[in-house]
């Protein structure tokens, strides 16, 4: 998929009239004749061409002034896989900003974490998808808003300020702009919710003041925070999605206290901006179930976009599979159970330790020695619903840890002291931000780091969907009985042809394999 499909405006109007789902979050297309904009997939009748302007973003539509269909809902299409395949400037700030970098930090922040100025990253999200960054966070805060609203009984001005925004006016003024509906219109839209939901809802517990952080330049007075709170949510997918492998290595991989799967689902602790939360994720035929306990709602927009990042929901299935049915070999693995996606991470810093621990090491000695620094340096929860404990420990923690304390050798001593003090003192940064080349070097340059340890962080952690593990054992294994070339620098010579998706293609190759990481648990 080329960048910028939006410009091709043919394309568009096709994908248009076949309301092809697979490109909702691609583009979106405003109506110059009834004033709204639609995903490509809205069920009414398409309108003509001519009357047809299509946008990069929904920011970018509400920017010229259209609001969002009431009956498709644009504003809760799955995102770009773009800003996921990509690492350039943009991609990297648009990954920011779904973590709510802009609500936190402002503008400057976000120019901060990227190393440009705030003129250079404004002129190029402009020219790009024709809004800047406040823009383009309004818009996400618009989203999170009307989830609150439809989803919970929490009062108006308890969403405004969990959405991010500085005053209820604003909440208000923006809600009634992007939808074209006030926010009590748009709650009472919601069918009635039946007895049991009615309960539940009443029956959380009541609010304690917690002060705001303001974004910069604003003078709101600060309001309540809402005491800890579950929310049910639907995160949609881009069909089809493979939940095997995806679930089954978070599960069988799962850290004790900070992970498990219960009851069809797995679940994990979050460490987020205002506090923490659980999560508990389940596949369905259409969508992800998900289930999220926060403990400051301020957290809500960050946390679904780091769940929908673990899970890979904005990834493009059709162009990756695509992509890997052109090498005969792969063709099979792919027609037999096509959608893989990769598991990836909530907290890149958390995944670079434990693939660390994991080094020349079983699954189950990796679980166990990461549970032993959970139990002894991680932040206690509490999970009524299950078995979750703490919070995986911030690498402020671990960097105290005495190192003969530690049960593994003393040189992987060494590479985990220097990795968890170089992320504490910031000299190592791991995020969604991360430019992926210079994160390589920067880890190969640790001491115990070689390619098969900076490629599964770049493509767990960082999000490449390019990184390739042809020293794997696993990889080699499949690679030879399929009849690709078994060596290291054969098989990425034959693995050319696969990119931009080798990491898919490494999944694909796993599954051959019959480890637990390949299977959905009972």
């Amino acid at each position: 998929m080329l960048n910028g499909m939006y410009t091709d405006r043919e394309r568009c109007v096709r994908a248009v009239r076949s309301k092809d789902a697979r490109f909702d979050g691609w583009f979106f297309t405003a109506v110059l004749t009834t004033g709204i904009y639609c995903r490509p997939s809205c069920p009414v009748v398409a309108p003509k061409p001519e009357n047809m302007v299509f946008h990069a973003s929904a920011a970018a539509c509400q920017q010229a002034g259209f609001r969002a269909c009431k009956r498709c809902r644009p504003d809760t299409s799955p995102g770009s896989p773009e800003w996921n395949r990509r690492a350039d400037l943009v991609a990297r700030a648009m990954r920011l900003i779904a973590d709510g970098v802009v609500d936190r930090e402002g503008v400057p922040g976000l120019a901060g974490r990227l190393g440009y100025s705030t003129r250079q990253v404004e002129r190029q999200l402009l020219a790009e998808l024709g809004a800047g960054p406040l823009a383009l966070a309004r818009a996400q805060r618009a989203q999170t808003a009307r989830l609150l609203v439809e989803s919970t009984e929490l009062s108006m001005a308890d969403v405004a300020f969990a959405a991010g925004f500085a005053s209820v006016r604003t909440f208000n003024d923006t809600v009634r702009e992007v939808f074209a509906l006030s926010p009590t219109e748009l709650r009472a839209r919601v069918p009635k919710r039946n007895d049991a939901t009615a309960a539940a809802l009443r029956a959380l517990p009541p609010r304690t003041p917690t002060p705001r952080t303001q974004p910069p330049g604003t003078t709101a007075t600060p309001a309540a925070t809402p005491a800890p709170a579950t929310l049910h949510l639907r995160l949609p997918f881009r069909a089809p999605l493979n939940p095997d492998n995806l679930f089954g290595h978070l599960a069988a991989t799962a850290v004790p206290g900070v992970e498990e799967w219960r009851d069809g689902a797995y679940r994990r602790t979050l460490r987020l901006p205002y506090g923490h939360g659980i999560v508990g994720l389940a596949p369905r035929p259409d969508h992800i179930a998900c289930r999220l306990t926060l403990s400051d709602l301020r957290d809500l927009t960050v946390a679904i976009s780091r769940c929908r990042r673990m899970l890979d929901l904005d990834a493009d299935p059709v162009a990756v599979d695509d992509q890997l049915r052109t090498d005969p070999l792969l063709a099979p693995l792919v027609d037999k159970a096509p959608g893989r996606r990769v598991p990836r991470t909530v907290d890149e810093a958390e995944f670079a330790v434990r693939a660390v621990l994991g080094q020349q090491v079983s699954t189950a000695a990796a679980r166990t020695h990461a549970a032993r620094l959970v139990a002894a340096h991680g932040d206690a929860v509490d999970d009524p619903e299950g078995g979750l404990t703490h919070l995986f420990p911030t690498p402020e923690a671990l960097a105290a840890v005495d190192p003969e304390s530690l049960a593994m050798p003393r040189t992987r001593r060494t590479t985990f002291t220097t990795l968890v003090e170089q992320l504490a003192d910031g000299r190592m940064r791991l995020g969604v931000e991360s430019d992926w080349t210079q994160a390589r070097a920067r880890l190969l340059a640790l001491p115990g780091f070689g390619p098969w340890t900076v490629d599964v962080i770049a493509m767990r952690a960082l999000g490449d969907p390019d990184a390739f593990l042809p020293t794997d054992l696993g990889v080699r294994r499949a690679a030879r009985e399929l009849g690709l070339p078994s060596t290291p620098a054969a098989l990425t010579d034959r693995a050319a042809a696969w990119r931009p998706w080798r990491a898919y293609a490494v999944q694909y190759l796993w599954a051959t394999d019959s480890h637990p990481i390949n299977f959905l648990p009972a």
